[in-house]
């Protein structure tokens, strides 16, 4: 018998967690925060450092896993497909209650390492590095396979699950980039094989299920950031590049850019320490030998005071492309890191916004703030890591599941979802609408 229970993730874009029970073994994929709990908790002025497990839940940051309480004795593994927050950042806070080793690819699990560090949190959770499209066995009767795909960062994952009924896969989140920046292609020959196979259960990233195209390649994004860095008149300005700090490839473009200009390249944050050191441990890039990292305020102050002697020489990276109130950009607007704008001065958002209120507002305040120092600002120089639409047709036809669960969005996106599935020839029953909390059992 196989049930699944969407711990989280299915209400709301963030804190992913869903937990599948095979007979009577288990295994977790991903645990993830929802970061504008957390950011709303922050801006009123208190400190999540001396939060439990059960404080982040009623804050709404972590998924309530209370929901399988009478799972806990039986998981197996716990399996994250990618190093994004919003799928591993609550393992500090819930892994320990389940007694099992966590796998993921050895980005991921670098950056795992690091995230802990950073937060001195410590978990007796035994951590493991899959290779990417190397299967790992959980035991006699469970084998995951951890399969390429291309994201928004590296060493992105879906996660096939087999067992005697056949397969289950997760890919939450995922594009199909055959012209990726940095990493391989997505290993669409191996999803083709598990498609002529027998796949029972398909749970699939619905982020942007209505929109009607197909995501485009980290490429086209390389070319936007091109033409803003090399082709506007900023000489004499300063540029400032906000984006991921885990959008490795994205750092690459500017890298590469900013040294053809002959400017220095510095990183300011610790979350840019963070993702890059993860990436250099694992031997996939060697920014540190390119760029100056710059992690903590004391530095920032001292390195932003050398800038402004020289700003035509210096394009900075910096943390706070949602217009997250602790982040550089948003000291830097508000005195917390002392600076002066310039009109001229260049700001380019390599990311777009993630749809949710806080979010939304944070941006709009951080963009409103630039204005009022007329510097020239390039927003949505970026192309999504989520597949869209057609991206979901194409996986629908290649992997062939038996059941379809829409994840990592609320019920609005799961429908559109279902209607896709639909028009593919799939049964209405057969697309699975969850919300947090939920469980279900497959009859097949």
């Amino acid at each position: 018998m196989i049930e699944v229970c969407s711990v989280g993730g299915y209400s709301e874009v963030g804190k992913n967690m869903t937990a599948l029970k095979i007979d009577n073994e288990v295994v977790i994929f991903d645990m993830g925060i929802f970061l504008p709990a957390i950011i709303n908790y922050e801006e009123e002025g208190n400190d999540r450092s001396n939060l439990d497990r059960e404080g982040m839940i009623a804050l709404g940051a972590v998924p309530d896993d209370s929901c399988i309480d009478d799972w806990k004795d039986k998981v197996k593994a716990i399996l994250v497909g990618h190093c994004h927050l919003d799928h591993i950042a609550a393992i500090p806070y819930l892994a320990e209650r389940y007694r099992a080793p966590i796998y993921g690819t050895p980005y991921t699990i670098e950056v795992i390492k690091e995230m802990m560090h950073d937060d001195s949190k410590r978990i007796r959770n035994s951590l493991k590095a899959v290779n990417i499209n190397a299967k790992v066995k959980i035991s006699e009767n469970l084998q995951a396979e951890f399969i390429n795909v291309t994201h928004s960062t590296l060493q992105t994952t879906i996660i096939a699950v087999h067992c005697k009924y056949g397969t289950i896969i997760y890919a939450n989140d995922f594009k199909f980039d055959n012209h990726p920046v940095l990493g391989n292609k997505p290993n669409l020959k191996r999803l083709r094989e598990l498609g002529n196979e027998n796949v029972l259960l398909l749970i699939l990233d619905s982020l942007y299920a209505d929109t009607e195209m197909k995501t485009p390649s980290e490429k086209v994004a390389r070319e936007m950031l091109r033409d803003v860095m090399l082709d506007t008149e900023c000489q004499d300005s300063l540029i400032i590049v906000t984006t991921f700090a885990s959008h490795i490839p994205r750092l690459k473009s500017v890298i590469d850019f900013a040294r053809t200009m002959r400017r220095k390249v510095i990183f300011l944050g610790r979350s840019m320490m963070k993702y890059t050191l993860s990436a250099e441990k694992c031997k996939l890039v060697d920014f540190s030998k390119k760029v100056e990292i710059v992690p903590y305020a004391r530095n920032i102050k001292k390195k932003l005071k050398d800038i402004e002697k020289d700003r035509k020489k210096y394009v900075i990276v910096a943390t706070g492309n949602q217009g997250e109130p602790d982040s550089v950009l948003s000291k830097m607007l508000d005195g917390r890191l002392p600076f002066n704008f310039e009109p001229a001065d260049h700001v380019i958002f390599s990311t777009r916004v993630i749809p949710d209120p806080v979010n939304l507002a944070n941006r709009n305040e951080m963009e409103e703030k630039l204005r009022e120092r007329r510097v020239r600002i390039f927003t949505n120089i970026h192309v999504s890591g989520h597949a869209c639409r057609e991206d979901h047709r194409d996986m629908l036809k290649i992997l062939k599941p038996k059941f379809l669960m829409p994840a990592h969005d609320g019920r609005k996106k799961q429908l559109f979802m279902r209607e896709l599935a639909v028009e593919e020839g799939w049964k209405e029953d057969n697309v699975l609408l969850m919300d947090d909390g939920k469980k279900v059992t497959l009859n097949f």
